[in-house]
């Protein structure tokens, strides 16, 4: 196995969403700077600076999708601009109701680290579509679980949402400013996103990634070659098995093989840990801070250590 290729023997803990364009449209605009009036959530285990949109968000093929919006701590009594990172899985993300086994805490996450003095980026979450998961989060057809629909998913996120959020809110709208997270099938789009849309996103965190869905997703990375700039955050747990684990390896192996700069890859095997959200929250942090969406992180990482 290459050098390149870490394995990492560590536990799962480590480190442990106005203008008046509606939703749906693709008109993008660099000059608004107030968020729109949002709808909070009566939900005790959501953070306050998490909102979701007010106006439903019509999905391609006509149902309503909820898009879930976290700011930096700071954002109101600041004029900055941020990076984004959007993830799939919406229900999972910031809430313990809506979760189905368990939430990733995000929100609470990126708050204590904000509160350390460490940089934010704004986190846009997207439900998935319920019993269209497996097929919205594949570009490829799995015989099993039938038609794929993931580039009209991927289509709707850089068409749909990411244009309505960066003309409502100050973001840093460049690819070199863009990430993109999930696990498990999240973890399949997450890296098909990257890999396909590098115009758009330049950063992934790639968490247990179902390679074995399809085949395809090998090929089209072979055909596809990310380019130098863009960075990718992949890990599997050790006791995901030998297929998820041997998967992964398979992935960042490839792109090592295309030159993919060392520096710009990290494939990671979690000793212990298992294919559930308590393990994808506690790779959060690290998976943002190696991609770059935590400012002022080293800093405060040296100061735990003196």
């Amino acid at each position: 196995m290459s050098s390149k290729l870490y394995v990492a023997v560590a536990l799962a803990g480590v480190l442990m969403g106005c203008s008046e364009q509606k939703p749906g449209t693709s008109q993008q605009s660099s000059s608004t700077v107030d968020p729109p009036s949002a709808q909070t959530t009566a939900d005790n285990s959501v953070s306050e600076h998490v909102t979701v949109l007010p106006e439903a968000v019509q999905y391609p093929d006509g149902s309503d999708r909820r898009i879930w919006v976290y700011l930096p701590p700071d954002y109101t009594t600041s004029s900055s601009r941020y990076p984004v990172v959007y993830m799939h899985d919406g229900q999972n993300v910031f809430s313990k109701e809506t979760s189905y086994a368990g939430e990733w805490q995000v929100d609470e996450t990126l708050d204590a680290l904000h509160a350390e003095g460490v940089g934010v980026p704004i986190v846009v979450a997207v439900d998935h579509g319920g019993d269209k998961r497996m097929q919205e989060l594949s570009p490829w057809t799995n015989s099993r679980f039938g038609d794929a629909s993931g580039d009209t998913y991927l289509q709707f996120i850089t068409e749909t949402v990411k244009p309505y959020v960066d003309s409502h809110y100050r973001t840093r709208p460049a690819a070199a400013h863009t990430g993109i997270m999930g696990s498990s099938m999240g973890g399949l789009m997450s890296h098909y996103a990257i890999v396909a849309r590098p115009d758009i996103f330049s950063r992934a965190a790639v968490f247990s990634p179902s390679y074995w869905y399809s085949q395809s997703s090998f090929e089209f990375a072979e055909a596809h070659p990310l380019p130098d700039s863009h960075r990718v955050y992949m890990n599997v747990g050790e006791k995901e098995g030998s297929q998820m684990v041997d998967g992964m390896q398979a992935m960042a192996s490839l792109h090592l093989a295309q030159q993919h700069p060392d520096e710009a890859l990290r494939a990671t095997v979690i000793a212990g840990a298992e294919h559930n959200e308590a393990f994808w929250r506690g790779q959060v942090t690290p998976a943002l801070a190696f991609l770059g969406f935590l400012t002022n992180f080293d800093n405060k990482a040296e100061q735990h250590h003196e």
